[in-house]
């Protein structure tokens, strides 16, 4: 007789959670210093919530982070605006949201024969979802991502 192996066990909402919850919100001039301070700051933030320097969950959120903070400086910058990164985690699961201020430009899959371009494609390949939605209480868009960090 075989035995089948065990599936690999991911949190539920009934499951004791990984991570308390956090919340981290702050505004970034538009501006390539500001998006790697967005960076450097989120990098800082998550290994003080307990997802230390190095692990995947780290690596993975700081490069989307980055990805999503120079679209940001790049794509939705408006002179005299900032950007706002806030960064959550609850239970097991980690969300990075930044808003700019220009909500005619939408965030879209670059096709692979441009030049550039790829950072959304990166951000849909690392994270569980992402999307965005236009800002309702003023112009622009937050762009978001989604990573389940389950047990392994």
């Amino acid at each position: 007789m075989t035995r089948k192996q065990p599936l690999p066990v991911r949190l539920t909402r009934t499951a004791q959670p990984l991570f308390p919850w956090h919340h981290f919100t702050m505004r970034f001039s538009s501006t390539p210093r500001g998006a790697r301070l967005a960076r450097r700051l989120a990098g800082e933030r998550l290994n003080a919530w307990g997802i230390p320097y190095g692990s995947d969950a780290h690596d993975v959120l700081t490069l989307i982070v980055a990805e999503l903070s120079a679209n940001a400086v790049r794509h939705g910058r408006v002179p005299g605006r900032d950007f706002r990164l806030r960064l959550s985690a609850e239970g097991a699961t980690l969300r990075v949201e930044v808003t700019d201020s220009r909500g005619e430009t939408t965030p879209a899959l670059a096709p692979d024969n441009v030049d550039g371009g790829r950072g959304l494609l990166l951000v849909a390949a690392l994270t569980d979802r992402w999307g965005w939605y236009p800002c309702i209480d003023g112009p622009g868009k937050t762009v978001w991502a989604v990573l389940d960090v389950g047990l392994s």
